[in-house]
């Protein structure tokens, strides 16, 4: 089973990893690994909802984004800026200067938007700042925590998403798995894509089904996004449990410890 969509007034894609199978046939608890985008539009309702449920926010968003939209502080919760890319990033930061300046070169180029987008998911294998920033992140998350640890870039999509594969790994979640949840993610997000692409195709003055698809690839999840994640780590380290000891510092031992904090 994926992760389950949580109802909140202004958060379209919170997620808890709670209930999927994991390691020795447990599942991870619920109420403590939450997904989601940024948390700078969250209603009144949202925040009160939100408040007394966490122990730990991680941002994964650049320095620009979040002072562009800084997340609503939450009483009680521990607070982490780790930017996992340095500068506007087309196709990931959802920053206005980069979505016009990756739709202005791949609207009617399906084929080319899927590579670029494949490229930036093997980036997160292989860049020292993906690297350092997804390092901090899981060792946040080996650290005893009495609510739940929340994770965001700004939709939710590709930086929170491969956090969330992280996670997913280091617990045992069956590969399958991990890939039905991810694909999870063009459901939960189908209306704000929809109306994402809406507009761009207004704004060009194009109704192309060229523009439908590479649109769908730039602002959408694919499973060849995450194969290319999967493969970079297999081609630069072996395997993944060389990947989490070499490339980000978690060790078996951490890896068997997050599983008795967050299996049940």
């Amino acid at each position: 089973m994926p992760s389950t969509l949580l109802s909140y007034e202004n958060l379209p894609n919170i997620r808890d990893l709670g209930g999927m199978p994991a390691q020795g046939g447990r599942t991870i608890r619920s109420g403590r690994l939450i997904r989601c985008g940024h948390l700078g539009a969250v209603s009144d309702n949202d925040l009160n909802s939100l408040s007394g449920l966490l122990s730990v926010i991680a941002d994964f968003r650049t320095t620009r984004e979040k002072t562009r939209q800084p997340d609503r502080d939450i009483p009680d919760t521990a607070y982490y800026h780790i930017p996992l890319v340095d500068s506007l990033t087309p196709g990931i930061t959802r920053e206005t200067e980069a979505d016009v300046s990756i739709v202005t070169r791949l609207l009617f180029k399906p084929k080319e938007a899927r590579t670029y987008m494949c490229r930036l998911y093997s980036s997160m294998a292989t860049g020292k700042t993906q690297l350092a920033g997804y390092a901090k992140f899981l060792r946040i998350l080996r650290e005893p925590h009495d609510q739940a640890v929340l994770w965001h870039c700004t939709v939710g999509k590709d930086r929170a998403g491969i956090g969330a594969v992280l996670v997913q790994e280091a617990l045992g979640v069956p590969r399958e798995e991990i890939f039905a949840d991810y694909m999870y993610t063009r459901e939960c997000l189908r209306e704000e894509i929809h109306n994402l692409s809406d507009s761009i195709k207004k704004k060009a003055s194009t109704d192309s089904p060229l523009a439908d698809e590479a649109l769908s690839y730039l602002f959408g999840v694919d499973e060849e996004f995450l194969l290319s994640f999967y493969n970079t780590v297999e081609k630069e380290y072996g395997d993944l449990s060389t990947f989490f000891e070499k490339g980000l510092g978690i060790t078996a031992e951490d890896r068997a410890a997050m599983q008795e904090m967050y299996l049940v």
